[in-house]
């Protein structure tokens, strides 16, 4: 290092332009839209606008985010779906506002925002259904490979 660097970084500090103080918190509040309640009144699930975009957190951590909050709003019917199945009661409650974009995405398609939403839902069944099937069908295939065959059985004798 030169002797003068230590001069010129400092110039270049002084001819910097003033920055602001970085303030905590200084991102904008984030306004729950669903919530998905277990019977001892705990949140399991959430979405939530913060500024223009839907967030998905799941357990009090953000799982993801997205411009339509619709399908997140299908996944979390159907985990609730998934947990009453299981013998839990849980409660899904939506705003008014996501109720409305619902409303509108289903009058596009000609459908009742029920009908709509129960579409949305089915389609994450029928992923979960063929993902149970592709797993069955995988571990039946490597129970057979590990599966010794008579022919493996019979050594030939010399």
């Amino acid at each position: 290092m030169s002797k003068q660097s230590k001069a010129k970084r400092d110039k270049r500090k002084k001819q910097a332009p003033r920055r602001p103080f970085a303030r905590l918190n200084a991102q904008q509040q984030i306004q729950n839209h669903a919530v998905l309640v277990n019977e001892e009144g705990q949140v399991v699930a959430a979405i939530g606008l913060q500024g223009n975009e839907w967030l998905l957190a799941i357990g009090g951590q953000t799982m993801g985010n997205a411009d339509n909050p619709v399908p997140m709003l299908a996944m979390l019917k159907h985990l609730a779906n998934v947990q009453e199945k299981e013998g839990r009661k849980v409660t899904l409650e939506y705003s008014a506002q996501l109720q409305q974009m619902i409303d509108d995405l289903a009058a596009d398609e000609g459908k009742t925002a029920d009908d709509y939403l129960a579409g949305l839902v089915a389609e994450f069944e029928g992923v979960e259904g063929e993902e149970a099937t592709d797993v069955a069908e995988a571990s039946e295939a490597a129970e057979q490979a590990d599966a010794p065959t008579a022919d493996a059985d019979e050594q030939p004798k010399a």
